[in-house]
Order: structure tokens, then sequence, then C-alpha cells
């Protein structure tokens, strides 16, 4: 999918960090998906009436390396489920933490924090937020990707992620009110992980990433990094030079 050698990543050898996806999927019985195709959050979660769900941000701390090869557990949970009402209705915002562990030992190996947005049914999934000019988007490092179907295809199985949004054009236009299918919220943290380290040569120690707007399938993304002091700064733009994405990266060990 990242277009890399496989024979270049061995048993044994440390997994890379921002490939944990893959360990991160929810065991859903085909009947059990929502409306929308999602298969749920790695843990059961009430039916709120809320039919769309967006991922709001991320948080992961990476204690230490996963050896590629190795059996390891995930504990999953709510931290919090609160509940609110905005303009457009109620809202219910999902905290759920991930903990990876050693099987043999029950290190803990990593720990993550994703937050969802469950939303009422509308229509209207453009990007929001002010545009920029692209001279207005400096950076000490800066490169532009384009997603395309077959990526986001790859991405949604490798994560057994069948949310409609993603990989169904129709759901996503006649339905959710987007203007193609959205790139993945995990995968556009991927692409700035594999940034960080491929162009830039870093290893985070942990990383927090905001979602701001939504990305869409054959548009470019525009990614630029700034280091500022101990930390990274990282930005994803959509097609229109709106901010999208917000990461900021710790390269120190906590």
């Amino acid at each position: 999918m990242l277009d890399l050698d496989p024979d270049a990543y061995e048993e044994g050898s440390p997994l890379p960090r921002g490939w944990q996806f893959i360990l991160m999927a929810a065991d859903t019985r085909r009947s059990q998906l929502r409306a929308d195709g999602f298969p749920g959050l790695g843990v059961a979660m009430p039916d709120l009436g809320l039919p769309r769900l967006l991922l709001g941000g991320r948080s992961v701390v990476y204690k230490a390396d996963i050896p590629i090869g190795a059996q390891v557990t995930r504990k999953s949970s709510i931290r919090n489920l609160t509940h609110k009402a905005n303009a457009s209705g109620p809202i219910a915002i999902a905290t759920i933490d991930h903990e990876l562990n050693l099987a043999a030992n029950d290190l803990p190996l990593l720990l993550e924090t994703q937050t969802y947005l469950l939303l009422p049914a509308s229509k209207g999934g453009g990007s929001v937020g002010v545009s920029r000019h692209p001279e207005d988007l400096t950076g000490q490092y800066s490169k532009t990707v384009v997603p395309d179907e077959t990526l986001l295809f790859q991405y949604s199985a490798l994560g057994f992620n069948s949310h409609k949004i993603h990989v169904d054009r129709s759901h996503a236009r006649n339905v959710e009110g987007f203007p193609d299918l959205v790139v993945n919220g995990g995968l556009a943290t991927l692409m700035l992980t594999e940034f960080l380290r491929h162009e830039i040569g870093i290893t985070p120690q942990n990383i927090k990433v905001r979602h701001v707007a939504p990305l869409f399938c054959g548009s470019p993304i525009t990614m630029v990094a700034n280091q500022i002091e101990s930390k990274w700064q990282l930005q994803a733009y959509d097609h229109r030079f709106t901010l999208a994405i917000d990461m900021e990266v710790d390269t120190h060990e906590l």
C-alpha cells in the first residue's frame, strides 16, 4: 500500500511507528455493522440514534517498539461518552482508550486514545475554515500527495474499516453530503507519520492529532513540517489550502 519493499521488514525488526492501525480493528459481525458500514470503535457501545460518525482526533504514546511477528494483546475501553447539543442538534463525543501489550509479559508497548464525534443526519460535509494562499504554507519540509480510490480501499481493508464514506461514493455524496469519498482520518495520520519517517528521518515518541476538516479522494493534500524547539509541528491542507489536520510530535521519551 505504501509502495515499499516488503522484504525490508523482517520478523523481529521494529514495526514502523504509525503502522499499528492494523491492530486497532473492531471484530464486528456483518449483521451488527452500523447503517453507515462502520464496524465500531473496538468496544461495545449503545445505539445513541446518531447516524454520522467522524474521527475528531487521536493521541499516541509509544512506550516501546512492537517487534514484527510478536503476539500482542489489545485492551480497549470507553474513557468518556459525553452528550452535548449545538445548532445542528444533539451530538456525542466518545473517547476510546487502546493499550497494546506483549502477550508474553503484559508489558505496555503503546497507548492510543481516539476521539469520535457522533452526529445527527445532515448534509453538507465540505471543508470548513479559511483558505490560505499556497505561498503562506511555509515549512522546513513539505510534500504533496493525491490519495486515490485504491489507496483508500487498501487502507480500509487492512484496518477492516467498512465505513461507507471511504468506499461508497454514492453514500458519501447522497447520504452524508460530502463532495467525494472521504480520506480515512487514520490514513491521513499515517501519511503524516510516513512523511516524518522518510523525508525528515524522525521517530516519534508521542503524537497528538486534531482533525479540523475532511480530506477527499482525488484531491491534493499538502503536508508541511516545522521544528519548534524539541517538538515538530505538522499540518495537512486540503485542495483549497484549508487546514485539515494539525499534528504535534514529541521526539523525546516521556
